[in-house]
């Protein structure tokens, strides 16, 4: 009679031909190939189970220039500086070759766009980082936020200069403004000369603001022989790259391509499909309507938009008496009183440059400007600070309107 099994017994069968372990004796007992083919199938089972646990990591087998390479191109196409700062806290590897100079100097404007708000010293410290990496961007904009922001005039000045020895022409323009103005010391340190040659390099280069400076030195003969007919064809090549840069821009958006007659000529209007705007407002577009047409605006560049946010949050006054530039897409501020040009018709609005109070007189202040007696009155006494080189024409026909120095 066969043995039954009792709990923690095995039955006589089992006691005396364990078949468990037979199959196990059997196997030992085959040659050396099905020795070899057992210990593959082991291997490939325990493979497969450390896979499906997910403990296997393919992503250590890469090597670091490939991965580098692929960070270069995350960098350049980084939108936002959160793009790159969520690949630093991914793992420790990413975070170290994510700061490999190379990655560093291909970062994209945008990844530098920081918040007036968010500045601390671990986001100076990234654009320092990405300075001295040679991004020319970095020094650009960690330059203007020195310069202006800091009131570390020395240091923000040489890194915009490094930028500009690299060709980067928005360097080369504020450069030329810092000239224009004498920012950061006296007003014996103008040097006029010195700004055209910079806003001409600049807009070689194709900087718009740049290019639409220079039309107005050349107009007015501001640091540079008068030549009209000159500046103004450099005023129009502002008008026709910005309108380029802004059909570029949207693209995307389909704008619709639609007349409207004024007067005794037909108006070019691009009313955008989305928003259900259209281009005819205070939204459009400031200068290009010289030519009867009207596009949104473009968009200010990250270290302008850091300063414009720097100065907001500390009630728009950079300091005892100074003032900001009335154009919202600048954001510079006064290194000392009395820096800016103020508008010789209502006194309310000053400017750094005569391209920003082009671009603010078409935006919005020609819809506000107006004669104020006080103004007027302490300009016949005398009583504004300024000389005659301070005075500025305006652009011929609609945009006659001029700065004085205050």
């Amino acid at each position: 009679m066969r043995t039954t099994a009792r709990r923690g017994f095995t039955s006589h069968r089992d006691r005396t031909h364990p078949w468990k372990e037979g199959r196990v004796n059997r196997k030992r007992c085959f040659s050396g190939g099905d020795v070899s083919i057992l210990h593959k199938k082991k291997i490939k089972t325990t493979k497969t189970t450390f896979d499906s646990r997910g403990k296997s990591d393919f992503f250590d087998g890469l090597p670091d220039d490939l991965i580098v390479c692929i960070l270069c191109k995350l960098s350049s196409s980084a939108a936002s500086p959160s793009d790159f700062i969520n690949l630093l806290i991914t793992c420790k590897r990413l975070n170290s070759l994510a700061l490999h100079p190379l990655v560093l100097s291909k970062a994209s404007p945008k990844a530098f766009a920081i918040k007036g708000k968010n500045w601390s010293e671990s986001a100076h410290r990234f654009l320092k980082q990405c300075a001295d990496a040679g991004n020319v961007e970095a020094c650009y904009t960690l330059g203007m936020i020195r310069f202006y922001c800091l009131q570390n005039r020395g240091s923000g000045a040489a890194l915009m200069a490094k930028a500009a020895i690299n060709s980067h022409a928005s360097a080369l323009y504020s450069l030329a403004v810092i000239q224009f103005n004498g920012s950061g010391g006296s007003k014996n340190d103008k040097d006029l000369r010195a700004g055209v040659a910079l806003c001409a390099r600049a807009a070689f280069l194709g900087h718009i603001d740049a290019l639409r400076e220079l039309g107005h030195c050349l107009q007015d003969g501001y640091g540079i022989r008068q030549n009209i007919s000159e500046g103004r064809r450099f005023l129009v090549q502002a008008n026709a790259r910005e309108l380029a840069s802004v059909l570029c821009s949207t693209t995307s958006s389909r704008p619709w391509l639609t007349w409207h007659p004024n007067q005794n000529h037909h108006h070019l209007q691009f009313r955008q499909v989305m928003g259900g705007g259209g281009g005819g407002g205070s939204g459009g577009c400031p200068l290009l309507s010289d030519f009867g047409c009207n596009v949104p605006a473009p968009e200010a560049h990250p270290a302008n938009q850091f300063l414009a946010e720097w100065f907001g949050i500390r009630g728009g006054f950079p300091g005892n008496e100074l003032r900001l530039c009335s154009h919202s897409g600048c954001g510079r501020p006064e290194t000392r009183r009395h820096e800016f040009r103020r508008c010789s018709v209502c006194g309310a609005v000053n400017y750094c440059s005569r391209a920003c109070q082009a671009l603010d007189w078409k935006l919005r202040h020609k819809l506000e400007c107006a004669p104020m007696e006080r103004w007027l009155a302490g300009d016949a006494d005398g009583d504004v600070e300024g000389d005659a080189d301070d005075r500025m024409v305006g652009v011929q026909g609609d945009d006659d309107h001029a700065l004085i120095g205050s």
